[in-house]
């Protein structure tokens, strides 16, 4: 099976908690790309006729249109049953790094307004410790993000700007992400989420600690679920 397999068994597995009347959270990234696709299908097999999406960037925006799921936002509907998203590492205790997709300051937003929070990924995006593979991304203003790169340091990490085209990435909210890599992983990520927010200037980091109640695991024996413990 390819990654994009496994991917999208995560997704269509993850949609299957979803309900009829539900207000949805909708992520960003490939993986979540999928569950608008498998939404889609049971909207379209009569299943899901009453739900309605807080999508969690303008691409996902976008393509949920282009599906025809109903869209909303978090002003009129600032509660939501359930957010559909995927990360790009989780640990053991269903810690997360997420925004290599770029939406990691509106997806946290969303993510804080939801009852539960659906992770969907394949098993390669499982780790022991944050960090061991993926960079940590960080939304920063762009005026004196450079002031930020020291900081980084110290808490052992390297950063890199983000660019696209030789321009720094600018996020829909108009910021700049530093990816920082730390070389053998984050060794306590709750000193790192609170070093780094308290910096101005600083507007979010892509931990989500304490967050995800559900990850589902696309994988070659099958979709694998894992709660967190209430």
């Amino acid at each position: 099976m390819s990654q994009d397999d496994l991917k999208r068994q995560s997704a269509e597995r993850a949609v299957e908690l979803v309900e009829d009347g539900m207000v949805l959270g909708l992520g960003t990234g490939s993986t979540a790309r999928f569950a608008l696709e498998a939404l889609a299908q049971r909207r379209r097999r009569g299943e899901l006729g009453d739900i309605v999406g807080v999508p969690t960037s303008v691409a996902t925006e976008q393509a949920a249109e282009l599906l025809g799921i109903p869209l909303s936002t978090l002003e009129h509907h600032p509660h939501i049953d359930l957010t559909l998203d995927g990360a790009d590492e989780v640990d053991p205790s269903l810690n997360l790094i997420k925004g290599l997709g770029g939406a990691l300051l509106w997806e946290k937003i969303v993510a804080s307004a939801s009852e539960r929070l659906v992770i969907l990924v394949d098993e390669s995006k499982l780790v022991e410790r944050l960090g061991q593979h993926a960079p940590l991304p960080i939304e920063v203003v762009p005026f004196g993000w450079t002031t930020h790169q020291n900081a980084v340091r110290e808490l052992g990490g390297e950063p890199a700007l983000r660019t696209r085209n030789g321009q720094p990435y600018r996020t829909d909210g108009a910021h700049y992400i530093l990816d920082c890599r730390f070389g053998d992983g984050i060794a306590d990520p709750r000193k790192v989420e609170t070093t780094l927010r308290a910096r101005v200037g600083v507007v979010e980091t892509g931990l989500f600690l304490d967050m995800a109640t559900t990850i589902v695991v696309g994988t070659r024996d099958g979709p694998r679920i894992m709660e967190r413990q209430r």
